[in-house]
């Protein structure tokens, strides 16, 4: 099936800004959207076949007292920086990605012709999502904007920030492969302006 046109797949780098620019189109523009770390949240809830998968391959241990999942055991497991920590954060993949794809499937098939359809997906290289879109927009900021981030907002020591850019691919590579890179380096003002040139080469101003 093709997409709608045009549906527009908002990536990047771990805290690189990306939510902050989704959450500038859907306010200022009424785009609406869907966030894949919104869906594999979803995707792991009681009752749903992956979070038995988890702890059926992991144990009981990934789990709250609640049934819920335990995503800071789990993080611990798969970004411990060693090779196996990686095949498992691989296999994860493989058991939340295909079910995004199927959210992802089914809301384009709904969109209309405009506004743009925005998909915010983290790993939209990494999960082979690209087909899904029309356009690709990589939100760039300075690897050591990103560190600084992650250690600011998320608390994070060095090893953790290492191993959490490490397991994406490298934020430039995003960049090379992009119909439009989206400045996230500097002042806001000046990726609005990037969203505004688009959207007046579209013939869709606002």
């Amino acid at each position: 099936m093709a997409p709608v046109t045009p549906v527009i797949g908002l990536t990047g780098g771990i805290a690189s800004g990306k939510s902050t620019i989704a959450t500038y189109l859907e306010r200022e523009y009424h785009w609406p959207l869907l966030d894949a770390d919104s869906l594999a949240r979803e995707a792991v809830r009681p009752g749903i076949g992956v979070l038995t998968r988890i702890v059926e391959r992991y144990g009981e241990g990934m789990l709250h007292r609640d049934g819920s999942l335990n995503r800071a055991a789990l993080g611990e497991r798969i970004f411990a920086g060693t090779s196996e920590a990686q095949q498992e954060r691989q296999w994860l993949e493989q058991q939340i990605h295909p079910w995004i794809r199927e959210q992802f499937r089914e809301a384009i098939a709904q969109a209309p012709s405009w506004p743009p359809l925005l998909l915010v997906v983290p790993l939209l290289f990494e999960a082979q999502m690209t087909d899904l879109v029309t356009e690709i927009w990589v939100v760039y900021c300075t690897p050591e904007q990103q560190r600084a981030r992650l250690r600011q907002r998320d608390g994070y020591d060095e090893a953790q920030v290492r191993s959490r850019l490490e397991a994406q691919m490298p934020l430039a590579e995003k960049c090379q492969q992009a119909t439009l890179v989206l400045d996230n380096s500097g002042p806001s003002a000046r990726w609005q302006q990037q969203i505004k040139q688009w959207l007046q080469q579209v013939e869709r101003v606002e």
